[in-house]
């Protein structure tokens, strides 16, 4: 009588087991589809960084530099002097936040060559490099975009594709057996709302997630 409690004991243990694994299969399996079924519709790009075109600012004449008026990060309005070189005091066209600046006082500068750099924060976009063959058919205006930077780690933010880039630039040579073809990446830039992330900075690397339409 003992024996046969003992090997019934064993049976339910075996169907217990048997039931666990079983569900956990139909979970995973489940899982499998809902990340399928997400995946299919996004295109993810790992090599993407936040950026705004640089305006650089110099002397036309070139000189000594006698006094830098900014710092990084200052916001600017133009007309604002941002240096001396000579005589000649440079001064913004436009506005913008200064992200670099010579401080070699005293040294002297050729005409044109830059002195202090400044950025539109309104013009930040993450700009994310696409292989034409890695779903650059599938990316449009107006798409919606997840971004996640480097330096926040896991922290969504959202944005909507603004332009791709209608040429593209040479990223490397691919080598294989039969042939030798150069990789073409496509830029593709995402707008986002500056005020809303202000911790966003000129520079910053970013990995994004394009949904197709």
């Amino acid at each position: 009588m003992e024996n046969l409690e003992i090997e019934s004991k064993k049976i339910k243990n075996k169907r217990g087991i048997l039931v666990v694994v079983a569900v956990a299969i139909i979970v995973a399996g489940f899982v499998g589809l809902f990340y399928w079924q997400t995946t299919k519709n996004q295109i993810y790009i790992e090599k993407a960084e936040v950026s705004a075109p640089e305006v650089a600012l110099s002397s036309s004449r070139g000189g000594e530099l006698k006094a830098i008026f900014v710092k990084n990060g200052d916001v600017v309005l133009a007309d604002t002097a941002v240096a001396q070189v000579g005589d000649e005091v440079i001064k913004t066209a436009t506005q913008g936040m200064v992200i670099q600046t010579k401080n070699n006082i005293g040294e002297n500068f050729s005409p044109n060559e830059q002195i202090v750099t400044i950025i539109n924060p309104q013009d930040l976009r993450v700009v994310a490099q696409v292989e034409e063959d890695k779903g650059l058919s599938d990316i449009a205006v107006g798409q919606q975009v997840v971004f996640a930077v480097d330096a926040f780690g896991s922290k969504q933010f959202y944005g909507v594709v603004d332009e791709v880039s209608p040429t593209s630039h040479e990223a490397g040579v691919v080598f294989n057996i039969s042939d030798k073809r150069e990789v073409k990446n496509f830029d593709v830039k995402i707008r986002f709302n500056e005020k809303q992330y202000p911790e966003l900075k000129n520079g910053m690397s970013a990995k994004t997630w394009i949904f197709k339409n």
